[in-house]
């Protein structure tokens, strides 16, 4: 994670939405693969901006976090990729799609939707966009706005955040500190 992304990430992780939200996100999206509308979402993160020069990758760093977390299935969608910049890439448990300058990633997103055929109902599209929108109901996929599946992604990796800090915040037993004192002892002989 590049340190400007971290800091980003850490001015906005502090938002927190409560528990009963991400609850109700959470069982809805339990075990989903989404397709994302790269753009659109990132537009609804607080500290990205689609001025930012490395916006996408940014969101790709992101999205990478909450799928290790949350071990969904990822593919966002970016249009506007110069040429020879267009194609997939893959980001961990992220799949990047870099549509063409030429396309639109709605169209992409229909597409891919058409190619999942009735699977695309296991499918969960993350935009605001109502094109897009209606497209993934008439594939009969689900559909999440995009600053609904924001607020899930910030109070996901927050909860993730509080369980590193509670982790580090702990003491070490006097069998630790006994422990490491002999592991330490050792490597000096």
């Amino acid at each position: 994670m590049s340190p400007t992304f971290r800091k980003n990430y850490l001015s906005f992780a502090h938002i927190f939405v409560g528990s009963s939200e991400h609850d109700k996100l959470s069982k809805r999206v339990k075990m989903a693969n989404y397709i994302i509308d790269g753009h659109n979402l990132i537009a609804k993160i607080p500290g990205l901006s689609l001025s930012m020069p490395d916006d996408e990758q940014r969101l790709i760093e992101l999205l990478n976090r909450y799928g290790q977390e949350s071990r969904h299935k990822l593919e966002v969608y970016f249009d506007g990729a110069p040429p020879g910049q267009a194609g997939v890439r893959k980001y961990g448990r992220v799949r990047a799609h870099f549509v063409p300058i030429s396309q639109n990633a709605d169209e992409a997103i229909r597409r891919w939707l058409a190619r999942l055929g009735r699977s695309a109902a296991n499918w969960i599209v993350v935009s605001s966009d109502r094109a897009v929108q209606s497209a993934a109901r008439e594939a009969h996929a689900k559909v999440l706005q995009a600053e609904d599946f924001s607020h899930l992604v910030q109070s996901t990796l927050q909860a993730r955040l509080a369980s590193d800090h509670e982790i580090s915040d702990q003491p070490l037993s006097e069998d630790e500190v006994s422990e490491w004192l002999a592991i330490f002892k050792a490597r000096r002989k």
